[in-house]
């Protein structure tokens, strides 16, 4: 069993790579991005809360995201956890460390995928312009202008992790504008380490 988070900005494909985690090696993807749109569409009053924040393309509190993840670590998780978008700021870090103690598990390692910026909001809008040309609604969140906001929010309350992972000797960065496969790779080699 093998936990780890992957971080990196909104669009950096920390999705993508957790689903194939998923498949491939049984872990369980703890997604904050699910859980709270989750929480968004279910019509109770901290979903409209959820919704109301993420609609102004802001990040949701500490405490909404912690209790979120608390309840999901007490289902079983065969090959490991994968934290997708959590954590996002030092406390819920702080928070996570004590979570997993509580129950007994660690942290193996923390998982940057590095992308260049401008390419990350040009891969935004194509990802939009694809959608709609299928029919489908673009999520409100994917809009370039609240997506611009999300990277802003990212570097200003997530970044900071990076050096809080590093100093624990955790944080291992990854090429992740690398073709999809290729991350795949390099992130298989981590966890094939721990």
């Amino acid at each position: 069993m093998v936990n780890i988070i992957l971080l990196g900005p909104p669009g950096a494909g920390k999705g993508t790579q957790a689903k194939r985690l998923v498949d491939e090696r049984h872990m369980v993807q703890l997604s904050t991005g699910d859980m709270l749109r989750e929480a968004k569409t279910s019509g109770t009053e901290m979903g409209k809360l959820v919704a109301a924040v993420m609609d102004r393309g802001e990040l949701v509190t500490d405490d909404i995201v912690i209790g979120l993840i608390a309840e999901k670590l007490t289902h079983p998780a065969p090959g490991g956890f994968i934290f997708d978008g959590f954590p996002r700021t030092l406390k819920q870090a702080d928070a996570l460390g004590d979570l997993l103690a509580a129950k007994g598990h660690i942290l193996d390692a923390v998982v940057e995928l590095v992308v260049d910026d401008a390419s990350l909001v040009s891969r935004i809008i194509k990802r939009a312009d694809e959608t709609k040309a299928a029919g489908r609604e673009v999520r409100k969140d994917d809009t370039p202008e609240v997506f611009v906001e999300r990277l802003r929010e990212y570097y200003k309350k997530t970044a900071p992790l990076i050096g809080y992972y590093y100093a624990k000797g955790a944080h291992v960065p990854i090429d992740g504008m690398a073709e999809m496969d290729a991350v795949a790779r390099s992130l298989a080699k981590v966890l094939d380490r721990t």
